[in-house]
């Protein structure tokens, strides 16, 4: 594997900080666990997480085939990466004071329903493509990934949004508050706003 540990972790933490980041996801795991508790929760989590693996490897894919047709390319995406976490970041934190709203279409009961309805919320959104397009070069080489390094990249863009999810559809009766209260949306936001613009600050440094 040609990839850095440490840049493995760094692009573990930005997962993180994404998933931290309230969402139509999130309302969708506390509408179903409310309704019909873990059970119907998870479904949804795992087809996320399944498409949570498609984009990435298709921006791999992608990305690594341009690298290698244009010289001096891969410095280019890594600036684009940059510029996408800034302004991530910055529309989190003028938008704090968004709250968020139920979509329908994500809480249908039944555990087919929702594992669709969580892969349709990846898979159906062409903004995924691009977000992935503009960071996965600002943390590792595409010009020299191997199958091995797609493998990992794609386990991580798998399991962290997949922990976390499970993670907060068992803690709903926990968590839920945290949708109702303005300040917790906008603390959350003003956080996970600022953490991107981080990310973007030691992709540019590094």
């Amino acid at each position: 594997m040609t990839i850095a540990i440490a840049d493995m972790l760094l692009y573990a933490g930005a997962l993180i900080i994404l998933f931290m980041t309230p969402g139509p996801v999130w309302v969708a795991l506390l509408a179903r666990s409310l309704s019909g508790g873990f059970q119907a929760a998870w479904p949804l989590a795992i087809g996320v997480a399944v498409g949570d693996i498609v984009w990435p490897l298709v921006a791999v894919m992608g990305v690594a085939w341009l690298v290698s047709a244009f010289a001096g390319f891969m410095t280019v995406l890594q600036w684009v990466a940059v510029i996408v976490f800034v302004i991530m970041g910055l529309a989190l934190i003028r938008d704090a004071d968004h709250a968020l709203s139920a979509n329908s279409r994500l809480t249908r009961p039944g555990m087919w329903a929702g594992f669709v309805a969580g892969l349709a919320v990846i898979i159906g959104n062409p903004k995924a493509a691009l977000f992935y397009m503009g960071i996965l070069p600002g943390f590792f080489d595409l010009s020299v990934v191997t199958a091995t390094d797609m493998v990992a990249i794609c386990s991580l863009s798998f399991f962290v949004p997949l922990v976390g999810n499970l993670v907060l559809a068992a803690s709903v009766d926990k968590v839920r508050g945290l949708l109702k209260s303005p300040i917790a949306v906008r603390r959350m936001n003003l956080t996970a706003g600022w953490l991107l613009i981080g990310v973007g600050a030691v992709i540019a440094l590094g």
